[in-house]
């Protein structure tokens, strides 16, 4: 049986009506100015959820995230015929993550951005488990996306005959924020979240 501890644990939950402007009222204190301007609704909340945190270049980062960047994405895809460099690379799958690591100065030599749906819980603790690391930082985020997540094709979430439900990213996040135990038989075999 492989073990992680949690030593730190942070959720960010804005309210649903959040704006990027608001975000960025908010958190203010978290980030410098020229950060602050140049991130992402995402960006900003994965920010937050690391202050405090100190990742070291031996450190591994697993992010999860299935959209990723959508709302930077569709401001990004908006801006044509004149392109914006700036909306370009904070669309990208792993840019929240980037912007505050780049912000920090703080490079890391493993970094697993992951993508998916129906598994990625099971991914990212796969993969944040059989890490050497001494320390594994596991992270994951959504943002809120408008037109684009309606032309998306959406498998079905639930569970694989086999194997069993695996919990969704919110779910997962909702567990830990809430210390809730979890168990469930997936893809890797059998996972419990468990509090002392």
């Amino acid at each position: 049986m492989i073990e992680r501890h949690i030593h730190f644990l942070r959720v960010e939950h804005p309210a649903a009506e959040e704006t990027v402007d608001g975000a960025r009222d908010r958190l203010a204190a978290k980030f410098s100015r020229g950060a602050l301007r140049r991130m992402t609704h995402l960006g900003l909340l994965v920010g937050s959820t690391l202050d405090g945190l100190a990742i070291g270049l031996d450190d591994t980062v697993v992010y999860a995230t299935t959209y990723a960047e959508t709302r930077a994405l569709e401001d990004y895809l908006t801006s044509f015929p004149e392109a914006s460099p700036l909306l370009f690379q904070t669309s990208i799958h792993p840019s929240a993550v980037q912007q505050v690591l780049i912000g920090r100065q703080q490079p890391v030599r493993r970094f697993f951005p992951l993508t998916g749906r129906r598994r990625l819980v099971e991914q990212a603790l796969l993969t944040a488990l059989i890490d050497s690391a001494r320390q594994v930082v596991l992270l994951g985020g959504e943002e809120r996306g408008t037109w684009m997540l309606a032309t998306r094709p959406i498998a079905p979430d639930g569970a694989d005959q086999e194997t069993g439900p695996c919990p969704t990213l919110p779910d997962f996040a909702e567990a830990l924020a809430g210390r809730r135990e979890m168990h469930w038989r997936g893809a890797g075999g059998g996972f419990t979240l468990q509090w002392s």
